[in-house]
């Protein structure tokens, strides 16, 4: 094999390995990036979702793969009538979150809506558009006092606010907010 083959061999085998990649960007419910990834990722649980045929005799049946059982006909262990639910954390909840004016600042703007997801783990990422600047951040619980703790999110012009909150579930919270132009909200997470 001549060194030109093998130069272009070793180029093609390069661009081959560096252009196989895969990205995965986490997205909030609407869609959108959520941006910076702070907290550790979450195992991923694979799920078997049965199809149903669409024509033929058994139009509406589940299929199952080739050599797969249904997780219906599945038998329990010996002795156990029932399987327990699996241990581990929560999977993250996306919540809505409202923030209603409580001064004059405030309320020239008026009611803002944001996307709060608490990944069960203790914090939280927000995203928030408060006159076109997309505000983004993080919730982080306080130690000691599992319901109550602090948010603080920043905007691409320079505008950041400020957030304490008390959760009663994982799913509902208040909270007040301060903005750095002095307006002064209201929050009710959830709901």
């Amino acid at each position: 094999m001549s060194s030109n083959s093998r130069r272009i061999l070793v180029a093609a085998s390069m661009a081959a390995v560096g252009l196989s990649g895969c990205v995965m960007v986490p997205v909030a419910s609407d869609g959108t990036p959520i941006y910076p990834l702070a907290a550790p990722a979450y195992p991923a649980v694979a799920v078997p979702v049965p199809t149903i045929q669409a024509n033929g005799p058994n139009a509406g049946a589940p299929v199952t793969p080739r050599g797969a059982r249904p997780v219906a006909s599945l038998p329990p262990p010996p002795g156990v009538s029932e399987l327990p639910a699996p241990a581990g954390p929560s999977s993250p909840a996306s919540l809505q979150a409202r923030l209603y004016p409580s001064n004059e600042v405030a309320t020239e703007t008026g009611m803002l809506a944001g996307t709060v997801t608490n990944m069960m783990t203790g914090k939280g990422f927000f995203q928030l558009n408060y006159k076109g600047e997309i505000l983004s951040g993080e919730a982080t619980r306080v130690p000691g006092d599992e319901r109550h703790g602090l948010a603080n999110a920043y905007g691409q012009r320079g505008t950041y606010m400020s957030c304490d909150y008390r959760m009663s579930t994982p799913y509902l919270g208040t909270g007040t907010c301060n903005l750095s132009n002095g307006a002064q909200y209201q929050v009710h997470i959830g709901g």
